[in-house]
């Protein structure tokens, strides 16, 4: 029989709209995802092909300069910063854990416009791959959306998440430095992808503290890390497009983005805190299955090998 303070969040948790919310405003602004990154790609790869030197080690200032001509790259971003905000309005809704994995279907929508444009015909390793990704995270979100609450965040549970951040930002600082010219597309997107787990994680701890009116100076602290954070995860994507497609590009976020929020959302957060042992379970071999779907897409793409 659960606590009486537990069994007031379950009665919430049952009786509100807002996960109803929360899932359909997450799922509008994976569209916009999939189209941006699909848009982003074809700019970068325009420039790396007219202004790059052929070493993958990154995209110079020069080149980053000729994206802000490219009306491909412009539109894309146009159709992120919608994503974004379709985002942080479903984290206003409905707890991390929930709206962060829905962002697999931005895998499918470009696996399917890629594929088109690309001229490129997924092998069967590729779309068992895609598949297992979607599954995969598709089970996690319907547990999650289950069982998971909120609760208010204090400044210790704000604290923490920053200073994990820190550490993360400082050892990726210290491997770029050190394979930048050798790192492939994987390292830029498994980066990209813990900083955009970061982002929608002070994302969501910024919208919690303002609605319980903690707006003061460690409030604003989390909103510049969380630009910074956004910033330097950008550049990772950018580069990450110029060495690998776009469908790679998104599966890895899709799984890597949500596997750091909901690890915060679960350790940090507490919005796991009602989750029974079984659904856990589920949860953590859902969770597994999606990200060898990624590494086998990452092994099987056709277009990031040819």
């Amino acid at each position: 029989m659960l606590p009486p303070e537990l069994s007031e969040l379950t009665d919430e948790l049952i009786r509100s709209p807002f996960i109803a919310i929360g899932i359909p405003l997450a799922l509008v602004g994976a569209v916009f995802l999939s189209l941006g990154a699909q848009f982003q790609h074809r700019g970068v790869s325009t420039v790396e092909a007219s202004h790059g030197d052929g070493s993958k080690a990154g995209l110079s200032p020069r080149q980053l300069v000729h994206l802000l001509r490219r009306p491909s790259w412009l539109l894309g971003t146009v159709m992120l910063g919608l994503a974004i905000v379709f985002q942080l309005t479903s984290l206003g809704f409905a707890p991390l854990i929930v709206v962060q994995p829905i962002g697999v279907v931005a895998l499918v929508i470009t696996a399917i416009l890629n594929a088109r444009l690309s001229s490129i015909r997924l092998d069967r390793h590729a779309i068992g791959a895609i598949a297992m990704s979607v599954g995969g995270v598709g089970v996690f979100v319907v547990v999650a959306a289950t069982f998971a609450v909120e609760q208010r965040i204090d400044e210790q549970q704000l604290l923490t998440v920053l200073g994990i951040l820190g550490v993360v930002t400082a050892a990726f600082g210290v491997l770029f430095a050190v394979r930048r010219k050798s790192a492939g597309a994987m390292f830029y997107i498994v980066g990209a992808g813990v900083l955009y787990g970061f982002v929608a994680t002070l994302a969501k701890v910024v919208i919690n503290r303002i609605v319980n009116g903690n707006f003061e100076w460690l409030t604003v602290l989390a909103i510049v890390a969380l630009l910074a954070s956004a910033a330097l995860g950008g550049y990772f994507v950018q580069t990450a497009y110029s060495v690998g497609s776009p469908d790679l590009v998104i599966a890895g976020l899709t799984v890597v983005d949500p596997l750091i929020a909901v690890l915060i959302g679960v350790i940090v957060l507490g919005e796991a805190t009602l989750i029974p042992l079984p659904a856990a379970i589920v949860s953590v071999i859902a969770g597994g299955v999606a990200i060898v779907g990624v590494i086998r897409l990452a092994k099987h793409h056709p277009q990031t090998h040819r």
